[in-house]
């Protein structure tokens, strides 16, 4: 058995899988930049073979089920420790009992599995709500922090609702950005800070957002802690009517 390194993708991921049933069985999977050597287990750098990796992504579609390759999914996004071999034994037991796998709730591995995806879908679906953009005037663009590595889940909800403008959502936690024109999008490495220009009415914008968002405010309904658990602190920072 042998710890396999990947170079951090999904495919990457996915052929080390692959290696695991048709070369030598994982002793663990990690991510190359955050591997701690051992002296006693054997590891080998992988690189990424998306023949390998598609037949894979077939395989748990087709003979687990669509959700698990969702769940798969998933977890990759997360930021779960220790991620990929959870991942591992996910689809091993997968593979041994079909559709099934995901009706053994008691199961720790399952168990574990629904309580991250959960945790991913749920950022997920505040971050629909969350998002903010600034005209600069040539693009729309929105600083986003999330937990979990969630941009991709935000493409399709984003590039379909504002199709006909320019826009980047950058990541700042990961410097990766989620660029859409015409309703296309792409995940993309992005480093620059975000100090664009402004469009000359942002500001006149901003101030008329954050003025509706305090006068629509109830103060006898004032309830701080279910706004946090809607609209986390931590997110506080990127909100315009938060922060002015």
């Amino acid at each position: 058995m042998i710890d396999y390194l990947y170079d951090g993708s999904f495919e990457g991921l996915l052929t080390c899988i692959y290696l695991h049933y048709y070369k030598e069985k994982a002793s663990g999977i990690y991510a190359r930049n955050e591997y701690q050597p051992d002296l006693i287990k054997a590891s080998k750098e992988i690189t990424t073979n998306y023949t390998f990796s598609d037949k894979v992504y077939t395989a748990v579609k087709n003979k687990i089920a669509p959700l698990a390759l969702q769940n798969t999914y998933y977890l990759y996004l997360s930021n779960a420790p220790d991620k990929e071999n959870l991942i591992l034994a996910y689809l091993r037991m997968g593979f041994k009992v079909g559709k099934a796998v995901d009706s053994y709730h008691a199961n720790t591995i399952i168990h574990n599995v629904h309580r991250i995806c959960g945790k991913v879908t749920a950022e997920k679906h505040r971050f629909l709500g969350l998002v903010r953009f600034t005209d600069t005037g040539s693009f729309l663009y929105a600083v986003i922090e999330p937990d979990h590595n969630i941009l991709s889940l935000l493409g399709d909800h984003f590039s379909n609702r504002l199709k006909n403008e320019n826009l980047i959502i950058h990541d700042k936690k990961r410097s990766l950005a989620l660029v859409s024109s015409d309703g296309i999008w792409y995940i993309t490495d992005f480093k620059r800070d975000d100090n664009f220009p402004l469009w000359e009415k942002e500001t006149y914008y901003r101030s008329l957002w954050k003025n509706y968002f305090e006068n629509i405010f109830i103060k006898g309904r004032k309830n701080p802690k279910l706004q946090a658990q809607y609209m986390p602190r931590r997110y506080w920072k990127n909100l315009p009517e938060v922060n002015g």
